[in-house]
């Protein structure tokens, strides 16, 4: 073990991939106090520019909304939520296709649902997409990497214990 070994901190952190290609952007932006105050927990959003939702790291589905807009997963010990639009549950189930099923077992990138952003934007609904730690107390720290353009997959936050 060499000396500069020492100061290498042991990296227990989880990243989270974007679910979506378009700007990631702070959670705060969201015009919806339940996310854009933290309500659910801290996370990021996306302004999708294509309507295909990915996994954002390895997990478990956790349970997935009957109406399609919706889904939760786990990652290790992260429970994520991730929302398709905003009041898009008005919308029952008729602009998006579900990809996955509860209890199913998905890894980083595979597709989950597919929503056609443009039916959403036609309903008038915001299509703002919102990524939540649900669990976000469990974590020290919640770094998130906003403000730019990602393609699913592209690190949005990192989480340590």
């Amino acid at each position: 073990m060499g000396l500069f070994d020492l100061f290498k901190k042991k990296d227990s952190g989880i990243v989270l991939g974007a679910p979506m290609k378009g700007k990631c952007v702070s959670i705060h932006e969201v015009p919806d106090p339940t996310f854009g105050e933290e309500i659910l927990g801290k996370g990021i959003a996306i302004i999708p520019s294509d309507g295909r939702v990915y996994a954002p790291a390895d997990g478990v589905i956790s349970t997935v909304f009957p109406t399609g807009h919706a889904l939760g997963m786990t990652a290790g010990d992260v429970e994520l939520l991730i929302h398709i639009g905003l009041d898009t549950v008005e919308l029952n189930g008729e602009p998006f296709t579900i990809r996955v099923s509860a209890d199913q077992a998905v890894k980083k990138g595979d597709l989950l649902i597919e929503a056609d952003l443009e039916k959403i934007r036609a309903a008038g609904k915001n299509i703002i997409t919102p990524m939540v730690v649900c669990n976000s107390d469990a974590w020290s720290e919640i770094e998130c990497f906003s403000e730019r353009e990602v393609e699913p997959g592209d690190d949005v936050m990192k989480l340590n214990h």
